[in-house]
């Protein structure tokens, strides 16, 4: 499918989604957040990890379009929020495991995509921030729920109360991210990663992607029951017999997903 706002890019199981609107630093309006959606649905099954960056080298998403936001109502921003949970719920539920390789500025929606995403890597440049309250409005695309589970209630309160950015080095030490790469490697920092994740058994990625985020909120020993229950299902599958199989004969597992 042809993209307006978006490229998409695959190289064997890996899969990146590149938002492309560097002349307005990647902002997100109504049809880039639909092209993602759309592109993160048809790359979910066909992928084994997906890498999502901004074009250019100055922003990864700078937030979302303001020219389009202002004459909204609230009716209207509803329906943009929406679209924006929409996207980043997806982000959270498709199987493969999923990197955000922010290069530059991560700001309102563009945090909120990073934040929603398995994995987030910085280049040194990159500044991330949630400044809708500059704006006279809230974060809108989930950033005060994910944030706050990320980072802890006052460090997440802080970010959103000031509406300040912290810079790439910050955001690790508070553990907004999850290493501070230089720009010029931060793409092939990411493949590696999802090289890494692609290798093993997908099944089992998509099995954990899913304890982790369902458990989260659950009683621990809910969650525990999920966890052992999950366990025990994946001894029906090809790939537990596989994966196995080729640790005790000490060569690579060849995982098909079955």
């Amino acid at each position: 499918m042809a993209y307006e706002n978006i490229q998409v890019a695959r190289e064997g199981s890996i899969a990146i989604l590149t938002v492309n609107r560097p002349k307005s630093l990647n902002a997100l309006n109504g049809k880039t957040l639909r092209e993602m959606t759309q592109a993160v649905r048809e790359l979910a099954d066909q992928s084994r990890a997906l890498i999502l960056t901004g074009a250019g080298d100055k922003a990864f998403v700078a937030g979302a379009d303001i020219a389009e936001m202002a004459p909204m109502t609230p009716w209207s921003a509803r329906e943009f929020s929406e679209l924006g949970h929409v996207l980043t719920a997806l982000l959270e539920d498709i199987p493969c495991a999923t990197i955000a390789a922010v290069n530059g500025y991560a700001l309102g929606g563009g945090l909120e995509l990073a934040v929603a995403c398995d994995m987030i890597f910085a280049s040194e440049n990159a500044r991330l921030g949630l400044p809708e309250v500059t704006l006279g409005v809230t974060p809108g695309f989930g950033g005060t729920q994910r944030l706050v589970r990320l980072v802890g209630k006052l460090r997440a309160k802080e970010i959103i109360f000031t509406g300040e950015m912290v810079d790439a080095q910050t955001a690790c030490r508070i553990g907004l991210v999850n290493e501070v790469v230089p720009q010029a490697q931060l793409l092939a920092h990411c493949k590696k990663v999802a090289a890494k994740i692609a290798e093993r058994g997908p099944l089992a990625i998509a099995r954990a992607k899913r304890l982790v985020e369902r458990g989260y909120d659950m009683p621990l020993r809910a969650a525990n029951r999920q966890e052992a229950e999950t366990f025990a299902l994946l001894f029906d599958t090809q790939d537990r017999a596989e994966g196995m199989k080729a640790f005790l004969e000490k060569r690579p597992a060849r995982f098909v997903g079955k």
